[in-house]
């Protein structure tokens, strides 16, 4: 499962996450290891579009965060993935610092979790992005890991 922010005008027209520019690009690192939203479920911590694109503030997140519990135990995701600072502040740390704690694994919950750079700063800062390949790189190896240990399959693979 990942998880971002909040939707941006085009999720917002639509009600679907990640379906603009910035959902392009997910899909494109998704490309990178194998994956494609078939095989995943994403969401966003907040389900409206804040005014001019802001931070959701607390309280909207707060107003929303029932619904993404409730999105979260009907899924029941083994590996969670927060999309940015905003995501891995909620779920993590509310201290996490993206720039230093991304790639790194957690247990939130008995879900093992990890944050990445959200797929809007990677196109606003492409210098970004090589630290982010090693990321799904890590998250690969992660799948690989639970399918051997579990009866799932892995993507790609029947």
């Amino acid at each position: 499962m990942l998880v971002g922010e909040g939707p941006g005008a085009s999720e917002d027209e639509q009600g679907i996450p990640f379906v603009g520019r910035a959902g392009k690009f997910l899909d494109d690192m998704l490309a990178m290891i194998g994956l494609d939203r078939t095989k995943v479920y994403i969401a966003n911590i907040v389900k409206c579009r804040p005014p001019e694109n802001r931070d959701p503030l607390n309280v909207e997140q707060d107003a929303c965060i029932g619904y993404l519990h409730r999105q979260i135990a009907l899924v029941q995701p083994k590996i969670f993935v927060c999309l940015g600072r905003i995501a891995a502040m909620r779920f993590i740390d509310a201290k996490f610092r993206i720039t230093k704690d991304h790639g790194h694994w957690y247990d939130v919950n008995g879900m093992r979790t990890i944050a990445l750079y959200h797929p809007s700063a990677l196109l606003r800062d492409p210098r970004k992005r090589p630290e982010t390949f090693d990321d799904l790189k890590e998250l690969q190896r992660e799948i690989q890991r639970i399918c051997e240990h579990t009866d799932l399959v892995l993507p790609g693979r029947s």
